[in-house]
């Protein structure tokens, strides 16, 4: 049997990948038989090779070798593509035609995509490979053909069947030794040496300096994930072989090239009952978001509801009373009817809502929000103003030290000299 490197060798197969080294000795194990193969994998990752392999290492080695991709041709036309057609068959058939599994007798066809095929043509592959036998669009005899069929794709084919999209018994027959290929994202120690087999290649294409990656960039791209797999790789390299003047390449210009894109992660508590696949659009995504300041808020109207019930209790720090005492003092509260926060059984203290800092040490208290009854908040009315007055004769009219004295914000004095058209 031949020998696994020289298969490489012979093919230009790059990687030790355990996952690739199987499957290239599967096709060498299935190619003296007749039996089907269906390569599966994604886009770019090299399924084209097993095919070449298998029809290589085969008796059928010296017969044609044909490769038609079911994607590309349009649905009209493909039967008279693989089986051929009479003259007169449709409009334009001209003359006779002969179809690739005529033409290919005695050696091997690749159905690349083979998922793409009409529903129609598959009934005919069908027959193909059960019996051998097929008829040409507009004829009505019967045809025999001796072919090796080789079928690839990158669909989910049991979710083509399910969906209706693929034949289920067809997709058994092709499917008689299944080999898949990896992705490069899962190759990544194979992802350097591809990166220095094509910038060989294309440094004596163009006849330019070979490039050559720092380890800073190696680390890189083999935590890129490639979606493109080979295929994009092979291109990359032979952009910046063409575009970039320094032949040293680090992760900073690989990065002008392939950014690795991130996505905010999204946190989802246990039990919560939303997962992950929930999120289909922004506007779910917006609620999820509201949802959780939601709950924020009302942690914090919990937490602040505690310190007031607790703002006589010894066991507080200095700190904390401190913090208290200025935060819910007369000086520092102004009626609001669209407050946020209520805290309950505080008679004096019925809807509040902190929206800044206290002062140096804290927070500066930008506003605070009460209700009081009518004749309360009358009372507090008149003493605020006349302690506000106070302070301002003390300090000369000096604003920044009468709201030092009261124990506010300078923001919120000049509201309250306002308020109370002290402004003169």
């Amino acid at each position: 049997m031949t020998d696994l490197q020289s298969i490489k060798t012979r093919f230009g197969i790059i990687g030790n990948f355990p996952v690739l080294n199987r499957a290239l000795q599967k096709a060498i194990q299935v190619a003296p038989t007749d039996i089907s193969v269906l390569v599966m994998g994604e886009s770019g990752v090299g399924k084209e090779f097993i095919p070449k392999i298998i029809h290589g290492e085969s008796r059928r080695k010296h017969q044609p070798y044909i490769v038609v991709n079911c994607g590309a041709i349009p649905e009209g036309t493909i039967d008279s593509e693989l089986f051929g057609h009479e003259k007169g068959a449709f409009t334009g058939a001209t003359s006779t035609r002969k179809g690739y599994f005529e033409v290919a007798d005695g050696g091997t066809i690749f159905l690349d995509e083979v998922g793409e095929l009409p529903v129609q043509t598959q009934v005919r592959l069908l027959r193909v490979l059960e019996s051998g036998e097929f008829m040409k669009v507009g004829s009505s005899q019967v045809q025999k053909t001796n072919v090796r069929i080789v079928a690839a794709t990158n669909v989910n084919m049991l979710k083509a069947i399910n969906d209706g999209r693929f034949r289920e018994d067809l997709y058994y027959r092709l499917n008689t030794v299944q080999i898949d290929m990896p992705a490069l994202r899962d190759r990544k120690g194979d992802i350097h040496l591809l990166f220095r087999k094509f910038a060989i290649d294309f440094a004596e294409k163009y006849r330019m300096p070979e490039l050559v990656l720092a380890d800073d960039a190696i680390h890189y791209l083999e935590n890129y994930p490639f979606p493109g797999n080979i295929r994009q790789l092979r291109n990359l390299v032979e952009q910046m072989t063409v575009v970039e003047q320094e032949r040293m390449v680090n992760s900073v210009k690989l990065a002008e090239y392939i950014p690795i894109q991130t996505q905010l992660p999204a946190v989802i508590q246990k039990g919560s009952g939303i997962s992950s696949n929930e999120f289909n659009s922004e506007r779910e995504i917006m609620y999820k978001i509201l949802f959780d300041m939601r709950n924020d808020l009302n942690d914090l109207k919990s937490l602040t509801s505690e310190l007031i019930k607790n703002r006589e209790n010894s066991d507080l720090s200095h700190q904390e009373k401190n913090l208290i005492n200025r935060v819910f003092t007369p000086e520092t509260q102004s009626q609001n009817p669209n407050s946020i926060l209520y805290f309950e059984n505080q008679k004096q203290y019925q809807n509040s809502s902190v929206i800044s800092k206290a002062d140096e040490d804290y927070e500066d208290v930008e506003d605070i929000e009460i209700e009081e009854t009518k004749e309360d908040s009358l009372s507090l009315q008149n003493n605020e103003r006349e302690l506000i007055v106070k302070a301002l004769d003390k300090h000369k009219g000096r604003r920044n030290k009468a709201a030092d004295e009261l124990g506010i914000s300078q923001r919120t004095l000049y509201r309250k000299i306002k308020q109370y058209n002290l402004e003169d």
